[in-house]
């Protein structure tokens, strides 16, 4: 499974949108757990929204609860990351994911997107 480039991130307001994907090519993504995940500067990266294997819903992390929604085409073979009400607190590189296992797990993700840049400020 390999991921090309999807919608990258960029500058945004606090109170803004961004909409982010990442595009598989090789196999499915509904064969594994699907996430995304970010690490800010100065700290360690952190799971943010999950889609477990053989799951269409999503699990967030408490801090974008509410705020950002996890989703996937299959029929693209895509998936996304909605993040509304952005805060400058998001401000991270911002990761997809995915592992042959049940749940995400951010030790052991077998599969990562190549990292885009997400930054929150006035």
């Amino acid at each position: 499974l390999r991921f090309s480039a999807g919608v990258w991130g960029g500058l945004v307001q606090p109170g803004g949108s961004l909409n982010l994907s990442c595009t598989a090519s090789g196999r499915s993504l509904r064969g594994y757990a699907n996430g995304w995940f970010r690490r800010a500067p100065g700290k360690e990266r952190e799971g943010v929204a999950c889609i477990p294997m053989n799951d269409e819903r999503g699990y967030y992390v408490d801090s974008v609860k509410g705020r950002f929604t996890i989703s996937r085409d299959n029929a693209r073979n895509t998936l996304y990351l909605q993040m509304n009400s952005l805060k400058p607190e998001d401000t991270a590189q911002y990761y997809c994911a995915v592992r042959f296992g049940r749940l995400c797990d951010v030790k052991n993700m077998e599969y990562w997107g190549m990292g885009t840049q997400v930054t929150v400020s006035s």
